[in-house]
C-alpha cells in the first residue's frame, strides 16, 4: 500500500510539458546522447549523466524513453532520415547501371559506418549484441523495415526490368543490406586485410546480383 502511494505521489510530481517543450527536451536528450555515447559507449553511459547533460530530472527521462538503448535507437533513426536520402543520391539515383549503383550504395554505406563517430564507438565497443538484447525485437524490425523502404522501390524496378536476380525484391534488398554489415567484422578480419575483403565482397555481390540477369537476357535474345 505504501509503495503504491509513493508511486502515485512520484507520478503526480512528474512535470507536464507542452508539445513544444516535449520536443525541446527530446532534442536535448538526443544531443546529450550523441555526445556521451560517442565518449563512453552505450553501456557505460548512465541515465543520470544523460539527464544532467540535458538539464532534466532522472525520473523525467522515462517520460520520453524506456531506456538509454531506446534513446540510442531514436538517435540513429533521426540520423538515418538524413543519411539514407544522401546515400541514394550517391548511388541508385546517380547511376543507371544497377551493378555500379549497388556497388556505390554499399561503398557509401560502409564509408559511413567506418567514419561516423557514433557508429564507430558502438562497433568498436562491440555493443551491437547488447543493443539487440536491450531493444524489443519488434522495435528493431520496425526500424529495419523503415530503412529498407527508402531503396526497395529501386530494387523493385530493376527486378521488374530483369536487371537484378533473386527470389524476390525484398531478398535482393536484404542481401544488399546484410553486406553492409561487414563493418561489424572489421576487427575479426584484421585491419590490414579488411579493405581488400571489403572491396572483393562489394564487387562480387554487385556483379552477382546483376550479371546473371544480363546473361539471361542475352540467352533469350
Amino acid at each position: 500500500m505504501a509503495e503504491r502511494t509513493t508511486q502515485r505521489r512520484d507520478h503526480q510530481l512528474m512535470p507536464t510539458f507542452t508539445d513544444e517543450k516535449r520536443a525541446q527536451v527530446r532534442e536535448s536528450l538526443r544531443e546529450a546522447g550523441r555526445e556521451l555515447f560517442v565518449r563512453y559507449g552505450v553501456r557505460k553511459t548512465t541515465i543520470s549523466e544523460l539527464t544532467e547533460s540535458a538539464g532534466i530530472g532522472t525520473g523525467t527521462f522515462y517520460q520520453f524513453y524506456d531506456s538509454k538503448e531506446a534513446l540510442y535507437v531514436d538517435i540513429l533513426e533521426q540520423y538515418n532520415e538524413a543519411l539514407i536520402p544522401r546515400l541514394l543520391r550517391e548511388s541508385v539515383q546517380k547511376y543507371d547501371d544497377p551493378e555500379i549503383a549497388i556497388a556505390a550504395l554499399l561503398n557509401a554505406t560502409l564509408d559511413e559506418f567506418e567514419s561516423n563517430p557514433l557508429l564507430q564507438r558502438v562497433l568498436a565497443e562491440n555493443e551491437v549484441d547488447h543493443l539487440r538484447n536491450s531493444v524489443p525485437d519488434e522495435k528493431l524490425q520496425e526500424k529495419r523495415t523503415h530503412s529498407m523502404e527508402f531503396f526497395l522501390p529501386y530494387i523493385e524496378d530493376w527486378y521488374d526490368e530483369g536487371k537484378v536476380v533473386g527470389p524476390d525484391p525484398e531478398t535482393v534488398a536484404e542481401t544488399i543490406r546484410t553486406v553492409s554489415r561487414i563493418a561489424l567484422k572489421k576487427e575479426q578480419i584484421g585491419e590490414q586485410r579488411y579493405p581488400k575483403v571489403r572491396d572483393t565482397l562489394v564487387a562480387a555481390v554487385a556483379a552477382g546480383l546483376t550479371r546473371e540477369a544480363e546473361s539471361s537476357e542475352a540467352s533469350d535474345e
